[in-house]
């Protein structure tokens, strides 16, 4: 596996086809305290805020690292993980594999606001409290980045490589599936094509499609693996540069993306405990 690490990827657009339960609180990672306005697991994550070493996404103004997918890979590795090697053993044929996992998470995870489910402005759920809600209910409820966290385990359970993606107010996973034919863009990633996007969040949506404000722009990604959760030196950003196509062209990474994620989530844990000392 390539060396897991921030990365900045362009993403070029190609001309092809685009062919209410009660959350149920899982193990391992069962254990949460509330420190002020905020709530921590067992590991130290702040599971109200992505940004800090203590962030669930180890948010800075320069880097990220999605720690939360963490928590499900490796020697923590739990359901989610295992519902990847599951699907994996149904589908020998990586693109059919790909495909099946998307649309398990896709069509099993109904898009809620954590203000509506757990009555904060931000709360991110673990893989595998995902995947246990989902066995033990049929479906379970989660915004973006709980969806992408359970899509970018899954993958790895299932043998194939898997990023976290962050743009301006929005994430997603990646999936590394380089002879996919029906994706409306691909990424390169650190130099590497062949990367799609996964977008869950629409139930309508299918592998590889990409919103349009985020084809031809600079998107930061995270290619995750078996590390260890403990926080580590942010690593100094790569840049690359997809290919010219007649389609669009390349745009190379712009700092402020980091600056502006980080601002709006700084902005809005600042809000949320001002409102909350108001009452």
């Amino acid at each position: 596996m390539r060396k897991a690490g921030i990365v900045i990827i362009s993403v070029s657009l190609l001309l092809v086809g685009l062919v209410t339960t009660q959350q149920v609180w899982a193990t391992p990672s069962a254990d949460f305290s509330e420190t002020g306005s905020e709530v921590f697991d067992d590991w130290g994550i702040y599971r109200t805020r992505a940004f800090g070493k203590d962030g669930f996404y180890q948010l800075s103004e320069a880097t990220f690292r999605p720690v939360i997918a963490l928590e499900s890979l490796g020697d923590e590795s739990d359901l989610a993980y295992r519902l990847g090697e599951q699907i994996a053993a149904e589908y020998p044929d990586q693109i059919e594999r790909a495909e099946a996992i998307f649309r398990f998470v896709r069509d099993r995870v109904v898009y809620t606001p954590d203000i509506d489910q757990f009555q904060y402005d931000e709360f991110a759920q673990n893989a595998d409290e995902m995947a246990i809600t989902i066995d033990q209910n049929g479906v379970a409820y989660g915004d973006c980045e709980d969806s992408a966290v359970l899509l970018a385990v899954m993958y790895r359970g299932a043998g194939l490589r898997s990023a976290i993606a962050l743009g301006e107010g929005h994430t997603a996973a990646m999936v590394y599936l380089p002879d996919y034919k029906k994706a409306s863009a691909v990424f390169e990633l650190d130099g590497e094509a062949g990367w799609l996007w996964a977008e869950a969040t629409g139930k309508t949506n299918p592998l590889g499609w990409v919103p349009k404000e985020f084809t031809g722009a600079g998107i930061a990604a995270y290619e995750i693996g078996e590390e260890q959760i403990t926080s580590q030196e942010p690593a100094a950003p790569s840049t690359a540069v997809a290919p010219r196509t007649e389609a669009a062209t390349s745009s190379s990474f712009r700092p402020p993306i980091f600056l502006i994620v980080f601002g709006i989530l700084a902005l809005t844990s600042l809000f949320r405990r001002r409102r909350r000392r108001a009452r």
